[in-house]
């Protein structure tokens, strides 16, 4: 009898295109994204994150919003309609992009870490993705109810020692092997 299939956990990328500063680890910021995504039980999805600077955030913003200057995080979902997909195929979620310049000014006047901001920034770009919204009193308090769920959980993943990356883990056994 075959076992059964161990569920996949997410494929998170995260690129970035500005200095971070010591604060906000790309380490951290994945195992953050990874517990979000697994509060929100996403096994089987893909998603990308990029982390700019103010400028090309505004040339996005321009282009897809037609709102030429910075903002703190877009949303390009793919998950519109229903195209059936092949079951061994992961579900594209898309993307979130978010400036670190603005998480870092916003999260100084509300005298908060950058790294909670960056946090909060990446929940709401991803619930975007799934499908919410703030376009109504009742959308808004839902959507920042949800927003504080997944901020809780990726705080509470940053205080576990991070578990390895299969990627990680290999790389490591083939570092081993070879010395």
């Amino acid at each position: 009898m075959p076992a059964a299939a161990r569920p996949r956990s997410p494929a998170v990328r995260l690129v970035v295109r500005t200095k971070l500063g010591a604060d906000l680890s790309r380490g951290v910021l994945l195992a953050r994204l990874r517990a979000m995504t697994s509060a929100l039980n996403l096994g089987d999805a893909e998603l990308s994150v990029l982390l700019t600077d103010d400028d090309q955030i505004q040339e996005l913003n321009a282009l897809y919003r037609k709102k030429d200057k910075p903002t703190d995080v877009l949303a390009f979902a793919m998950r519109e309609g229903s195209a059936p997909r092949h079951p061994t195929e992961r579900e594209l979620l898309g993307d979130v992009i978010v400036s670190v310049p603005t998480a870092r000014a916003q999260a100084r006047r509300a005298r908060r870490p950058a790294l909670d901001e960056v946090t909060m920034l990446l929940a709401h770009g991803l619930l975007h993705l799934l499908g919410w919204d703030h376009d109504t009193p009742a959308k808004d308090r839902a959507m920042r109810a949800e927003t504080a769920r997944l901020c809780a959980a990726a705080e509470a993943a940053g205080r576990r020692p991070p578990r390895p990356h299969a990627a990680s883990q290999h790389r490591e056994a083939r570092r081993r092997k070879l010395h």
